[in-house]
């Protein structure tokens, strides 16, 4: 049963947003290459205008009773072609645009396919789709959306370059669920085929 936003029924409780802000860390510290694994690596940011990226790259998770959107930051500056381009980023060969915005939209797909494997646990009914490239005044209107849970991180991957992400669950029903925290999951950010 679908429940308008407003309904005392339709709610994401504190041991939700709990759980989320756990898998959301970890599921973003699988996915970035070369991240940070220090515990203080990822945070949690409290406004969207401290953001920086000129470019979101954005998928969905859905069910029938949420939706959940996920959002990559990025700009195409000399940074962050190096951190994506690793190896092939060297001083002599730059990595082309379109090859640094498919290896961030690869990255992004992998955040939003861990984050996805680990809500499946709980919720294993669980599409997802492939990215999309906005610009970023979109966020802007993630109010739009009515989301109970909306949360931004930023992953400190180096002394000199961070990344951010954005996730909004639209909830339509009750959500209660937690996680085991003590677990560790050898198989994040595992290639899945289809």
């Amino acid at each position: 049963m679908f429940l308008p936003r407003n309904s005392p029924e339709a709610m994401i409780t504190q041991q939700t947003e709990v759980a989320l802000d756990f898998l959301v860390s970890g599921a973003l510290k699988s996915a970035l290459p070369a991240a940070c694994a220090e515990p203080g690596s990822v945070s949690i940011v409290a406004d969207a205008k401290e953001i920086a990226g000129k470019k979101v790259v954005l998928l969905t998770m859905s069910t029938y009773v949420f939706r959940i959107v996920t959002m990559l930051y990025f700009t195409l500056d000399e940074p962050t072609v190096r951190y994506f381009g690793g190896a092939e980023a060297t001083e002599t060969q730059r990595m082309s645009d379109a090859d640094c915005i498919d290896s961030i939209c690869e990255c992004a797909n992998t955040f939003c396919g861990a984050l996805n494997r680990e809500v499946a646990r709980n919720f294993p009914h669980i599409g997802m789709s492939t990215p999309n490239v906005l610009d970023r005044h979109c966020v802007d209107y993630l109010h739009e959306l009515d989301a109970g849970y909306a949360k931004h991180f930023k992953v400190q991957v180096s002394d000199s370059f961070a990344l951010y992400a954005s996730v909004c669950v639209c909830d339509f029903a009750h959500l209660d669920f937690t996680v085991d925290q003590t677990r560790v999951d050898e198989a994040v950010g595992e290639l899945e085929l289809f």
